[in-house]
C-alpha cells in the first residue's frame, strides 16, 4: 500500500457511498501502519486536494479526451482527477512521477486498454504549457468561468449571485479552496489557561507552524502545521481541549446558558455545542442532547467523560417524534438543524459534489418543520437559538422569518449576546440582528444563529 493507492482506494469508496472522507482516510491510515508521518501526509493531500479541485480537474479531462465523462469508468475518472492533481496543483511532485506513478496503480487495478488511456491522457496533460488552455471567456460565460477556475458546480454560483455581486462570489469560492487550519477550545475548569496551551504546542509541537489565539472566540486557539493526530496529544486525552471550529463556539454564547438550568440541545450529534454548553453553565444543571443517530451519542459519551462533564443526557430519537409532556420544558432550547452545511466546504470539499441544487429548499422545508417542533419545549421566559452551517437564506433568513410569523417572540440581538460573552469584535459577526459569519470575511465557517424569547 503506498500513499497513492490509498488516497485512489479512499477515492473510489467515495463515489459508491455516502460517507465523510476524514472517517475513510482514518480507517485506511490506521488499517496500513507501516505508512511513514510523511505518506499519510501526502495521502490526505491527494485525498482532500483532488476533491477540492475536481471541477477544474474534469475540466481539463474533458479538454483531452474524446470519450465523454459520462461514459467513463469511476474509477477511471478517479485516477485521471488524482493524476491532473498532482501534475498541476503540488509543485514539489515531478510531472514524470505524477505520470509514472497514477499508471502504476491503473497497471495495478485496471485492464490493459484503460490503462494506456490513463497513460495517454496524462501524458498529453504533461506536455502542455498553461498558454495552451483554452479557458471560458469571463466576459461571455462570467458563470462558467469562475465554476472552472474556483472548482464550484454553477447551479451555485448562479445561487450565489443572486445575493452577492460576482467579486464577493469570486472571494467566496476562492476562500473554499484554502484549507482551514485547526481550531480548538479550551475546556475551561481542567487547569490550562489559553495561553498556557499555546505555550504547551510551541514547547511540545516542533512541527506546529502557528498557534494563536482565535479572532474572536475567547477560548479558541488557532493550530497551523500540526503533522500528528490532536486526540493523540496529551491535552487531548486530559480533556483540556476539544476540537471545534470558532464559529460553531459562538453559537454556545447565543444560546447564553446559566448554571443550574435546564438545556435540551437538539440534534446534537457527537455533542461539541452540548460540551460547551456544559461549560458555560460550571457543570451544573441539566442538558438533554438528543440525536437520532445513536452510533453519534456512543461517543459523545465517551467525550463527556474525557472532559470531565456529567450534566450531559444523551437521548436517542426523532426529534418530530419527542413529546414536551415526558420530557418537559426547558430554559434555553438549541436547534441546530441539519443543513447543506455550505458554509464548512473549506473543511469538507465533497459538500461541493454531493449537494443537489434542491437541497437547500429541501433543508429549509425540514428546519422550519424541526424549529416550530422545538419552540414546544421552550418554557415561558426561556429562550430558542436555532443555528446552521449553511449560507444560504432558504436556511437561514427564510426559517427565521416562517417562524417570526407563526411565533411573535421577541428576538434578542445576536450581536448583544456575543459582547455579553466577551466575543471580541461582536459586531462584525452579525449584520444587526442575526449571527452570520463568512469564511472570506471572517475566514471562520460560514454560520447563521438567532435567538428568540418566548413571553412570560
Amino acid at each position: 500500500m503506498t500513499a497513492r493507492m490509498a488516497a485512489y482506494q479512499i477515492l473510489l469508496q467515495l463515489e459508491k457511498r455516502r460517507v465523510h472522507p476524514d472517517e475513510l482516510l482514518r480507517t485506511t491510515l490506521s488499517r496500513y501502519g507501516h505508512l511513514t508521518q510523511t505518506d499519510k501526509a501526502l495521502a490526505t493531500e491527494l485525498l482532500y486536494g483532488t476533491i477540492r479541485w475536481q471541477g477544474r480537474l474534469d475540466w481539463y479531462i474533458k479538454q483531452l479526451s474524446r470519450v465523454s465523462m459520462e461514459k467513463m469508468e469511476s474509477s477511471v475518472k478517479i485516477l485521471l482527477r488524482l493524476g491532473l492533481y498532482q501534475l498541476f496543483f503540488l509543485d514539489r511532485i515531478p510531472s514524470y512521477a505524477a505520470v509514472n506513478e497514477t499508471v502504476k496503480i491503473a497497471r495495478a487495478t485496471h485492464p490493459r486498454h484503460l490503462v494506456s488511456f490513463v497513460n495517454a491522457i496524462l501524458r498529453k496533460a504533461s506536455e502542455r504549457s498553461p498558454d495552451d488552455w483554452e479557458l471560458p471567456d469571463v466576459g461571455i460565460e462570467p458563470v462558467k468561468y469562475l465554476a472552472v477556475m474556483t472548482s464550484h458546480p454553477e447551479w451555485v454560483i448562479e445561487k450565489l449571485l443572486k445575493t452577492m455581486n460576482y467579486d464577493e462570489v469570486a472571494a467566496f469560492c476562492e476562500a473554499n479552496n484554502r484549507v482551514a487550519p485547526l481550531v480548538i477550545r479550551v475546556q475551561p475548569g481542567k487547569g490550562m489557561s489559553r495561553d498556557e496551551v499555546i505555550s504547551w504546542f510551541k514547547e511540545n509541537c516542533p512541527d506546529v507552524t502557528e498557534v494563536s489565539p482565535a479572532r474572536y472566540a475567547p477560548l479558541g486557539v488557532i493550530v497551523r502545521g500540526l503533522r500528528s493526530d490532536i486526540s493523540e496529544t496529551e491535552l487531548y486525552k486530559a480533556g483540556i481541549v476539544n476540537v471545534q471550529d470558532e464559529a460553531s463556539q459562538l453559537i454556545a454564547y447565543l444560546v447564553n446558558p446559566k448554571p443550574g438550568e435546564r438545556v435540551l440541545d437538539l440534534c446534537c450529534g457527537f455533542g461539541v455545542k452540548s460540551a460547551q454548553l456544559a461549560s458555560l453553565m460550571g457543570n451544573d444543571g441539566e442538558i438533554i442532547a438528543v440525536d437520532v443517530s445513536a452510533w453519534k451519542l456512543e461517543a459523545l459519551e465517551k467525550n463527556m467523560v474525557r472532559l470531565g462533564i456529567s450534566i450531559v443526557k444523551p437521548l436517542a430519537g426523532d426529534i418530530l417524534e419527542l413529546n414536551p409532556e415526558k420530557i418537559g420544558l426547558f430554559d434555553r432550547v438549541l436547534i441546530d438543524a441539519p443543513c447543506t452545511g455550505w458554509g464548512t466546504v473549506r473543511r469538507n470539499p465533497d459538500i461541493k459534489w454531493k449537494t443537489h441544487p434542491r437541497d437547500p429548499w429541501r433543508m429549509g422545508k425540514l428546519q422550519k418543520e424541526l424549529l416550530i417542533k422545538a419552540a414546544q419545549f421552550v418554557r415561558p421566559g426561556g429562550t430558542l437559538t436555532y443555528s446552521t452551517c449553511s449560507i444560504f437564506p432558504d436556511e437561514n433568513d427564510q426559517v427565521a422569518a416562517s417562524f417570526e410569523e407563526a411565533f411573535p417572540w421577541e428576538e434578542i440581538p445576536a450581536h448583544k449576546l456575543l459582547e455579553k460573552a466577551s466575543v471580541k469584535d461582536a459586531d462584525v459577526l452579525t449584520d444587526g440582528k442575526f449571527l452570520r459569519t463568512l469564511p472570506h470575511i471572517h475566514e471562520i465557517d460560514g454560520f447563521f444563529g438567532v435567538t428568540w424569547l418566548r413571553p412570560d
